[in-house]
């Protein structure tokens, strides 16, 4: 492994590829079928995701959000890691924070809103204690 690089980069790394995770879910099973008989359209793919509903809706909502998500997030492991708080703890609130944000994507999908929602909270406010992990 690379020598400086920590479990938190790593939850950075995970973190920006969630949101290709989400469209791959949105997208899934639709490549094969022709644009003309409803099925991805790579020469339009905003449009055609723009049309989806249900699950389909869901998971590229769940991606919008992730991307959302992720400024907070990587602010929060680089400011942690300057400010030079305990590298276990920084790695335990990050893992803490990725393990959410899989669990608030398949509660997404799955159309659990009231479950979505605690969850999306719960890692608000893991991401809050990462950013001030390394106050004094």
């Amino acid at each position: 492994m690379l020598p400086n690089f920590t479990i938190a980069y790593g939850c950075v790394l995970l973190m920006a590829l969630l949101p290709v995770v989400c469209a791959g879910i949105a997208k899934s099973g639709m490549m094969r079928t022709p644009p003309g008989e409803g099925g991805y359209d790579n020469a339009d793919p905003r449009s055609w995701l723009q049309r989806q509903t249900a699950w389909r809706a869901r998971a590229n909502n769940a991606q919008a959000n992730t991307f959302e998500a992720l400024p907070f997030f990587f602010a929060a492991v680089v400011i942690a890691h300057q400010l030079q708080a305990s590298q276990g703890r920084v790695d335990v609130l990050a893992v803490a924070f990725v393990v959410l944000r899989l669990a608030y994507v398949a509660a997404y999908v799955a159309d659990k809103a009231n479950l979505r929602s605690v969850i999306w909270m719960l890692a608000l406010l893991v991401n809050v204690a990462l950013l001030f992990a390394g106050f004094r």
